[in-house]
């Protein structure tokens, strides 16, 4: 039973880790309130991310850390 909630939460954010990645691409997106209450949940979580991992041009590749972060979890976890 908490496995089943523990890896239905992880498959969730990394669904909202996704939505959040493509949606910064959209100006229109980036603006709506469903994406500003998006962003209040995941960059908290990115955060940390970008203050060790430095960008390249203007690539920001903190999502696909805690993407990889995520399925690491999963992973160890046997979820």
């Amino acid at each position: 039973m908490i496995k089943g909630l523990l890896s239905l939460a992880i498959n969730l954010l990394i669904l909202l880790v996704f939505v959040h990645a493509i949606g910064s691409w959209l100006p229109q997106v980036r603006e709506s309130g469903f994406y500003r209450k998006l962003d209040a949940l995941i960059e908290p979580l990115l955060r940390p991310i970008r203050n060790v991992l430095p960008t390249y041009g203007n690539i920001d590749f903190s999502p696909f850390v805690l993407l990889l972060i995520l399925y690491l979890i999963k992973h160890f976890l046997r979820l």
